[in-house]
């Protein structure tokens, strides 16, 4: 996809990303993704996902390629994989302060030092970023329901905090923060349902607090949870994507088709990540192939986001039962 071919305004353009791993290779040419919009990326474990928004982020730069942000001249840019350029991270680092204060980043894995109490967390945020609102924390915090004293007034370690608790903790430093886009890896992964829900609730405020100027980028391997609030996919498979578009645009893409063992044969060809049962088969089927499936007797209904990419992450998984 050729940037100037988008047809929407880019709250990140990635080019010729790669970043290889001993057994693994991350690789995409080119991507957009909308401004103003929440937007998943989607893959089984192993598909590359923290490994892209970790460089997305700006958290790691041994990787080629570039990112940049807001159709202007900021960006990332890798040094590449090779010991030699290492040494450009620190001025690259120098050049990115404005960037960085304009992008929350979460992640679920060991964001924060664990002999931090919560409040520490937010004396540190508030060294780290000019931008972000101490009073706002707290109430974030309060809201979240994420405990913050163990006896008495006694700060609560973040070690002592529970999954959930941690990554809600993560939320309320971003979430405090005067930021443009939110990039998000695995949010809902720790949370509980009630929680998850909640989650879509504050992403949906955050973008709709500045129409059309904040963005969500979030990874996700279960969709169903967060389907609601997506507008845009990505979907990747062995570190490249193998699909990507608006929710609705991928809904008229695609139809799941199910018939019985009559039609089997006639429609196991059409089908993407089809499932075979002794009640008949059902599987993904482009929609320009409705016609034929009707006229087997096959019933055409519009397909949920997991199922378009549960059936296509199917089609290229070596899984089988």
């Amino acid at each position: 996809m050729d940037m100037k071919n988008c047809e929407f305004k880019n709250a990140i353009h990635v080019s010729n990303v790669v970043k290889k791993y001993n057994s693994f290779e991350l690789n995409i040419n080119e991507l957009c993704i909308p401004e103003g919009l929440a937007t998943a990326l989607i893959g089984e474990n192993g598909a590359g996902k923290s490994t892209f928004l970790n460089i997305i982020s700006g958290t790691r730069l041994d990787y080629k390629g570039t990112v940049n942000f807001f159709e202007d001249e900021e960006a990332f840019k890798g040094i590449g994989q090779d010991k030699k350029n290492r040494g450009n991270i620190d001025p690259f680092l120098k050049t990115t302060e404005k960037l960085r204060e304009r992008i929350g980043f979460t992640s679920p894995n060991d964001f924060f030092l664990p002999e931090w109490t919560v409040k520490q967390v937010k004396d540190a945020s508030k060294l780290l970023f000019s931008n972000f609102d101490e009073e706002k924390y707290d109430r974030i915090v309060s809201d979240l329901d994420i405990p913050v004293d163990k006896i008495g007034k006694k700060w609560k370690k973040v070690s002592e905090l529970s999954d959930g608790n941690k990554m809600k903790l993560e939320l309320a430093t971003v979430l405090a923060r005067d930021t443009d886009i939110l990039i998000l890896d695995e949010p809902a992964s720790p949370l509980d349902p009630l929680m998850r829900d909640t989650l879509c609730d504050m992403i949906q405020s955050y973008i709709e607090s500045k129409p059309g100027k904040r963005s969500v980028f979030f990874s996700t391997h279960n969709i169903a949870d967060m389907e609601k609030i997506t507008d845009y996919a990505i979907i990747m498979h062995k570190g490249g994507v193998i699909e990507q578009g608006f929710t609705e645009d991928l809904k008229e893409k695609y139809i799941m088709v199910k018939g019985d063992e009559k039609v089997i044969s006639e429609l196991k060809p059409l089908m993407i990540g089809s499932h075979e049962s002794s009640m008949g088969i059902e599987g993904l089927v482009l929609s320009e192939n409705r016609d034929k499936c009707e006229a087997m007797g096959a019933v055409c209904e519009v397909p949920t986001l997991t199922e378009i990419s549960v059936s296509l992450m199917k089609q290229r998984s070596k899984v089988r039962i």
